[in-house]
């Protein structure tokens, strides 16, 4: 009986100290909450979950050492840069609503403001691929991919040549994937590249020891850099999927949107590419002024400012989550987000609530028919709160909409790979490009528009009569948000 005892205690006391270690190691009091109840009434199984996929990796040894070296690259790029951001800030071309945006992610996230950038709108596969390769083919000096998604598909395959032709013709030429994302490369495939020239790294590469948290904190940014002049960004992966022109008989009208950048905005996405390169590869990075060129004042670049906001484990801030609360809440006339998860947590909510109540239009696009049933609950559940207090909220009927995006008022368009939930927030390495453009938030308006055609609008007091029940699990599944 002696020994059930000092179990039965022994057991409790781990608990305890379990608990301990959330309340510690969790920001949010949201997220600590559902950890803590999951442990209390599934202690054993709530424990291996937590210290599979809960630890906080910001405060964790894993990315000590890559924040410690991308610190040399933060400080060239700051030096370099910084006097240009002041004068952008200074020089009207920013509305005075969007400088503490501004200077947040420049504090925050060491990203300066870029002028002297010509930004072009992609909608969809069918034009983002025909300009990349155009793009990758005047290709002079080096060529740097970074992609969450990469299959081995004929769009694969397309680029893959273009990257082997500039190889074989003496371009550095680097190609970063995810190791989780992009699992179904194969050996081969990445072997051919290697022997052309083309250097190749896995990001955080899967290995069974580690199998849990590895999964968990993934490079999800899609990145392009092409001399350090010409740049592309947003949520389109490397794959057949994302090409309704290539597969015209797909029944799944894939939407997406992407960007493309010429200029000196440039400049931060090839830091970001470096910084999580080294983290990767053996054949590390230095500051070269090759990858960083001076960008001539011409016609043929126009004066989009650009700013790019980066967040993952190793930074210190959300600075993604953090810029889009600011960014919501120095909005004054319109909020329009097309999001294929939608799980934006309280303080998102807050601010969306607040804009409604002030008289701002509020809209959301979100997919019709979501991939993850559990995800969809949790959505909907966010989707019933907005509507209570007057958001438009529209589900696209055409096909699968994974765009993500966000236009404010008539300046400032959003647009990258973070979606707006948890695990964009806090667990992935993510990157949005922030364009303080007229033109392009009214390009992005357009967008939005001509998908809300193909779209139906949730009827509020229909969606907020339905059976109790369904309310019900939609709120209980609410409660797992932070874990989906």
């Amino acid at each position: 009986m002696n020994w059930i005892l000092i179990i039965q205690l022994a057991y409790l006391l781990l608990i305890f100290f379990v608990i301990l270690r959330v309340l510690y190691d969790t920001r949010s009091s949201t997220k600590a909450l559902a950890y803590i109840l999951f442990i209390i009434f599934v202690p054993l199984v709530g424990m291996i979950f937590y210290f599979s996929f809960g630890i906080n990796y910001r405060k964790r040894k894993l990315y000590t050492k890559k924040i410690v070296e991308d610190e040399p690259f933060r400080m060239l790029i700051h030096n370099k840069m910084n006097a240009h951001s002041n004068e952008i800030s200074n020089s009207g071309l920013i509305p005075d609503k969007n400088i503490t945006l501004t200077e947040y992610i420049r504090r925050a996230g060491s990203s300066p403001l870029t002028a002297n950038n010509k930004v072009k709108l992609l909608i969809n596969g069918e034009e983002k691929f025909p300009e990349l390769l155009k793009a990758l083919e005047n290709a002079k000096s080096h060529i740097h991919l970074e992609y969450y998604i990469y299959e081995n598909d004929v769009t694969g395959n397309q680029i893959a040549e273009i990257l082997l032709k500039k190889a074989k013709e003496g371009l550095e030429v680097r190609f970063l994937y995810d190791d989780f994302g992009s699992q179904g490369l194969g050996k081969p495939f990445i072997q051919k590249l290697n022997e052309a020239g083309v250097k190749t790294a896995p990001f955080y590469k899967i290995k069974w020891y580690a199998l849990a948290n590895r999964i968990n904190y993934r490079n999800h940014r899609k990145i392009v850099i092409i001399d350090g002049l010409t740049s592309f960004v947003g949520g389109i992966n490397m794959s057949d999927k994302y090409r309704n022109d290539l597969n015209p008989k797909n029944k799944l009208f894939w939407r997406d949107t992407h960007l493309m950048i010429k200029g000196q905005g440039t400049s931060y996405l090839q830091y970001l590419f470096m910084c999580d390169w080294n983290f990767c590869s053996p054949n590390k990075l230095v500051y070269n002024e090759l990858y960083f060129p001076e960008i001539p004042q011409n016609n043929t670049i126009e004066n989009d400012v650009v700013q790019i906001a980066a967040s993952g484990p190793d930074s210190s801030q959300p600075v993604i989550f953090y810029s889009l609360l600011e960014a919501i809440s120095a909005a004054k006339k319109s909020i329009y987000i097309t999001s294929p998860y939608f799980i934006p947590g309280e303080s998102l909510m807050d601010a969306l609530i607040i804009a409604i109540q002030s008289g701002l239009d509020v809209k959301v696009l979100v997919p019709g028919i979501s991939d993850s049933k559990m995800v969809n609950a949790a959505a909907n559940a966010y989707y019933t709160e907005l509507l209570q207090y007057g958001a438009k909220i529209y589900k696209y009927s055409k096909g699968f909409v994974h765009a993500k995006t966000i236009v404010i008022d008539d300046d400032l368009a959003i647009i990258g790979s973070a979606n707006m939930d948890y695990r964009s927030f806090d667990l992935n390495f993510e990157v949005n490009a922030m364009v303080y453009s007229k033109n392009i938030a009214n390009q992005l308006k357009e967008a939005f528009e001509n998908d809300l055609k193909e779209s139906a609008q949730i009827d509020a007091h229909s969606w907020l009569n339905r059976p109790k029940h369904i309310h019900q699990w939609e709120k209980i599944v609410k409660l797992l948000s932070p874990f989906l």
